[in-house]
Protein backbone atom coordinates (compact mmCIF):
# COMPACT_ATOMS: atom_id res chain seq x y z
CA UNK A 1 0.00 0.00 0.00
CA UNK A 2 1.40 3.42 -0.98
CA UNK A 3 0.72 6.39 1.30
CA UNK A 4 1.67 10.08 1.42
CA UNK A 5 3.06 11.00 4.84
CA UNK A 6 1.50 14.05 6.49
CA UNK A 7 4.23 14.24 9.15
CA UNK A 8 7.72 12.91 9.75
CA UNK A 9 7.63 9.35 11.04
CA UNK A 10 10.71 7.75 12.53
CA UNK A 11 12.21 4.99 10.36
CA UNK A 12 9.62 5.59 7.63
CA UNK A 13 9.98 8.98 5.99
CA UNK A 14 9.56 12.73 6.03
CA UNK A 15 6.55 14.97 5.45
CA UNK A 16 5.35 14.62 1.85
CA UNK A 17 7.19 11.38 1.11
CA UNK A 18 5.31 8.67 -0.73
CA UNK A 19 6.22 5.37 0.93
CA UNK A 20 5.17 1.76 0.59
CA UNK A 21 3.88 0.27 3.85
CA UNK A 22 2.14 -2.95 4.79
CA UNK A 23 -1.58 -2.56 4.25
CA UNK A 24 -2.45 -3.32 7.89
CA UNK A 25 -0.07 -0.63 9.19
CA UNK A 26 -1.51 1.89 6.76
CA UNK A 27 -5.17 0.99 7.32
CA UNK A 28 -5.05 0.49 11.09
CA UNK A 29 -2.54 3.13 12.22
CA UNK A 30 -1.39 5.74 9.68
CA UNK A 31 -4.76 6.57 8.09
CA UNK A 32 -6.95 6.65 11.26
CA UNK A 33 -4.32 8.70 13.16
CA UNK A 34 -4.22 11.27 10.34
CA UNK A 35 -0.52 10.65 9.73
CA UNK A 36 -0.93 9.70 6.06
CA UNK A 37 -3.22 9.73 3.02
CA UNK A 38 -3.60 6.96 0.44
CA UNK A 39 -1.30 7.78 -2.49
CA UNK A 40 -3.85 8.62 -5.19
CA UNK A 41 -3.62 11.43 -7.76
CA UNK A 42 -6.50 13.22 -6.04
CA UNK A 43 -4.81 13.02 -2.62
CA UNK A 44 -1.51 14.28 -4.10
CA UNK A 45 -3.37 17.43 -5.21
CA UNK A 46 -4.94 17.78 -1.75
CA UNK A 47 -1.51 17.39 -0.16
CA UNK A 48 0.04 20.04 -2.41
CA UNK A 49 -2.66 22.56 -1.42
CA UNK A 50 -2.18 21.79 2.31
CA UNK A 51 1.63 21.49 2.19
CA UNK A 52 2.40 24.93 3.70
CA UNK A 53 -0.13 24.40 6.51
CA UNK A 54 1.27 20.94 7.29
CA UNK A 55 4.87 22.19 7.29
CA UNK A 56 3.96 24.98 9.72
CA UNK A 57 2.15 22.51 11.97
CA UNK A 58 5.17 20.20 11.85
CA UNK A 59 7.54 23.06 12.75
CA UNK A 60 5.28 24.16 15.63
CA UNK A 61 5.20 20.65 17.11
CA UNK A 62 9.00 20.41 16.76
CA UNK A 63 9.46 23.74 18.57
CA UNK A 64 7.05 22.66 21.34
CA UNK A 65 8.97 19.39 21.76
CA UNK A 66 12.28 21.29 21.99
CA UNK A 67 10.83 23.51 24.74
CA UNK A 68 9.63 20.44 26.65
CA UNK A 69 13.10 18.86 26.23
CA UNK A 70 14.67 21.93 27.86
CA UNK A 71 12.35 21.50 30.86
CA UNK A 72 13.33 17.81 31.09
CA UNK A 73 17.09 18.41 30.91
CA UNK A 74 18.60 17.46 34.25
CA UNK A 75 15.26 16.40 35.74
CA UNK A 76 15.46 13.76 38.45
CA UNK A 77 12.40 11.86 39.67
CA UNK A 78 12.47 9.73 42.80
CA UNK A 79 10.24 6.69 43.18
CA UNK A 80 9.97 4.65 46.38
CA UNK A 81 9.07 0.99 46.12
CA UNK A 82 9.05 -2.09 48.30
CA UNK A 83 12.35 -3.93 47.96
CA UNK A 84 14.12 -6.93 49.47
CA UNK A 85 17.28 -6.75 51.59
CA UNK A 86 19.39 -7.22 48.43
CA UNK A 87 17.73 -4.26 46.69
CA UNK A 88 15.51 -6.23 44.31
CA UNK A 89 12.05 -4.74 43.90
CA UNK A 90 8.85 -6.60 44.66
CA UNK A 91 7.38 -5.85 41.25
CA UNK A 92 8.87 -3.34 38.81
CA UNK A 93 8.92 0.31 37.80
CA UNK A 94 7.59 0.95 34.29
CA UNK A 95 6.60 3.96 32.19
CA UNK A 96 3.36 4.49 34.13
CA UNK A 97 5.15 4.97 37.46
CA UNK A 98 7.70 7.32 35.84
CA UNK A 99 4.90 9.43 34.29
CA UNK A 100 3.13 9.62 37.68
CA UNK A 101 6.33 10.64 39.49
CA UNK A 102 7.05 13.31 36.86
CA UNK A 103 3.47 14.61 37.11
CA UNK A 104 3.93 14.97 40.89
CA UNK A 105 6.81 17.36 40.07
CA UNK A 106 4.69 19.28 37.56
CA UNK A 107 6.21 17.77 34.40
CA UNK A 108 3.77 16.55 31.74
CA UNK A 109 4.82 13.27 30.08
CA UNK A 110 2.95 10.49 28.32
CA UNK A 111 3.56 6.75 28.65
CA UNK A 112 4.32 6.36 24.95
CA UNK A 113 7.12 8.96 25.20
CA UNK A 114 9.08 6.93 27.76
CA UNK A 115 11.60 4.67 26.00
CA UNK A 116 12.76 1.92 28.37
CA UNK A 117 15.06 -0.04 26.07
CA UNK A 118 16.30 -2.38 28.80
CA UNK A 119 12.79 -3.07 30.08
CA UNK A 120 11.22 -2.19 33.42
CA UNK A 121 13.37 -1.28 36.42
CA UNK A 122 13.59 -4.17 38.89
CA UNK A 123 16.20 -3.01 41.43
CA UNK A 124 16.97 -0.06 43.70
CA UNK A 125 19.35 2.46 42.13
CA UNK A 126 19.72 5.36 39.71
CA UNK A 127 18.75 4.97 36.05
CA UNK A 128 18.88 7.17 32.95
CA UNK A 129 15.65 6.85 30.97
CA UNK A 130 15.26 8.10 27.39
CA UNK A 131 12.26 10.27 26.55
CA UNK A 132 11.22 10.54 22.87
CA UNK A 133 9.23 13.79 22.66
CA UNK A 134 9.18 14.07 18.85
CA UNK A 135 10.64 12.09 15.96
CA UNK A 136 13.57 14.56 16.01
CA UNK A 137 13.72 15.44 19.73
CA UNK A 138 14.98 13.02 22.35
CA UNK A 139 15.81 13.85 25.94
CA UNK A 140 16.49 11.88 29.08
CA UNK A 141 15.73 12.04 32.75
CA UNK A 142 17.17 10.37 35.81
CA UNK A 143 15.00 7.98 37.80
CA UNK A 144 16.14 7.20 41.34
CA UNK A 145 14.47 4.16 42.86
CA UNK A 146 14.64 4.08 46.64
CA UNK A 147 13.62 1.35 49.05
CA UNK A 148 10.39 2.12 50.84
CA UNK A 149 11.03 2.29 54.58
CA UNK A 150 8.62 0.38 56.77
CA UNK A 151 7.21 1.57 60.07
CA UNK A 152 9.94 0.06 62.22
Amino acid sequence: MDVILLEKIKKLGDLGDTVKVKSGFGRNYLLPQGKALPATDENRKVFETRKAELMKKSQDSLNAAKMRAEKLAGLTVTITALASEEGKLYGSIGPGEIVDAAAAQGVDLHRNEIDMVTGPIRAVGSYAVAVQLHSEVESSLTVIVEEQRGKG
